[in-house]
């Protein structure tokens, strides 16, 4: 089960080394995602990403973490971009490396969905039989439970037996077919919107439902309507562990010893198309245009701040505690696969060694966007967040980033 505390660090967070080369501040920022340009900022580091970089290097000997990467922005203005610690023995980290960003993808799904919404191409509210016509309780369950969370379909990573073949068999690959098998050969949790419970399977069916509702793969749909309008040129889909050079490798202590858990296949996490890396430039510039809803239009803005789940998120009979564990209220609350926590829009994903964090404020224009690699000592949990918290506790301290 040590697998579980791990996969399930995105619900949780909604719930409660070397020196870095050359930093500093003020400059405009470069081209996020342009090849060569993520690099450190250069000369001394002054005023604000003084005080970021010594957060970050208190925190990454606090958390004993291999690598601490962060990228922080006020509007188009770079504040800080810096790396600390290795990647692997005797390899620098760099901010150019490319790592895992998982729950990233659900983001860019909800925001894809409401484009095509948009469009006139499908309703939120359309029954997902209409596009999964064998999904049972397709009639039951609409696009808009699917991407807020809320179709009460089991979480197939809280599966005992799922999370023993994972534990034993971390290269695996998995089907959709395999993973929604498993979510849905239970009974649901709940009435289909009357509740909240996050489930990967959600996004492993609405990728699918992308997919028929416009015609393309998935990896193709997320290109053309996400990356390459917002010039993310240091993202990609994998179907295979790879992960594009140059690498942030990761490890993990969650098999009961510490070993490389870089390449092991993340086939599970989501839909086929979208199991994303990226670099900490692309991160940053992902959540800059999340939080401004630059990629869809004002009232969709809205919907993917709040899809209707204020409100939702009790235990019930047939929903414990241990999953119906989010009560959403107006200041911390689920979306459309976004996490609105005190005004601030992000998410928070994690897998297996890396954990990172993409989060923006409106009203400051501020953008901060860490990843980090854990040690052998490191405590469980997304620090990756930690550092995002205490950095907006110093640059919005009237509206710190709180986690639960």
């Amino acid at each position: 089960m040590r697998r579980t505390r791990t996969v399930l660090l995105c619900i949780a967070g909604l719930m409660g080394a070397a020196l870095p080369a050359g930093t500093a501040a003020g400059g405009p920022a470069s081209a996020a995602g342009a090849p060569g340009a993520c690099v450190s900022s250069p000369g001394p580091a002054r005023g604000d990403a003084r005080e970021i970089l010594d957060i970050a290097r208190r925190s990454q000997r606090e958390f004993a973490l291999n690598s601490v990467i962060l990228r922080v922005s006020s509007g188009d203005r770079e504040v800080l971009t810096t790396a600390l610690g290795e990647s692997m023995t005797g390899v620098p980290a760099e901010p150019s490396m490319h790592f895992r960003t998982g729950s990233v993808a659900i983001v860019y799904m909800g925001a894809v969905l409401l484009q095509l919404v948009e469009q006139g191409k499908a309703s939120l509210d359309d029954p997902v039989s209409r596009w999964l016509p064998d999904l049972p309780h397709g009639s039951e369950i609409t696009l808009r439970m699917l991407g807020s969370s809320t179709s009460g379909l089991h979480d197939y990573v809280t599966d005992p037996a799922f999370l023993a073949e994972l534990e034993a068999a971390p290269f695996r690959e998995w089907t959709p077919a395999e993973v929604v098998a498993i979510a849905t050969r239970q009974p649901l949790l709940y009435d289909p919107g009357t509740n909240w419970s996050y489930s990967h399977a959600n996004f492993v069916l609405l990728g699918a439902a992308l997919e028929k509702i416009s015609g393309l793969p998935l990896e193709r749909l997320l290109t053309e309507r996400v990356v390459k309008p917002l010039g993310l040129s240091q993202t990609s889909n994998q179907y295979t562990p790879q992960i594009p050079d140059p690498v942030l490798h990761a490890f993990t202590s969650e098999r009961g010893t510490y070993e490389e858990s870089t390449f092991w296949n993340p086939s599970w996490t989501t839909a086929p198309g979208a199991v994303l890396v990226q670099n900490i430039c692309d991160l940053d510039r992902s959540a800059r245009a999340i939080g401004t809803g630059e990629l869809v239009s004002a009232k969709s803005f809205r919907t993917q701040l709040d899809p209707g789940t204020v409100g939702l998120g009790h235990a019930t009979s047939s929903c414990p505690a241990s999953v119906c564990l989010l009560t959403n209220t107006a200041a911390h609350h689920f979306g459309l696969g976004v996490i609105v926590v005190n005004g601030w829009i992000l998410t928070n994903p994690s897998f297996s060694g890396y954990a990172a964090i993409q989060a923006y404020l409106p009203p400051k224009k501020l953008s901060i966007s860490v990843t980090v690699t854990k040690g052998p000592k490191s405590p469980e949990g997304n620090s990756a967040q930690t550092i995002a918290e205490r950095i907006s506790a110093a640059l919005a301290p009237e509206q710190a980033l709180k986690m639960r």
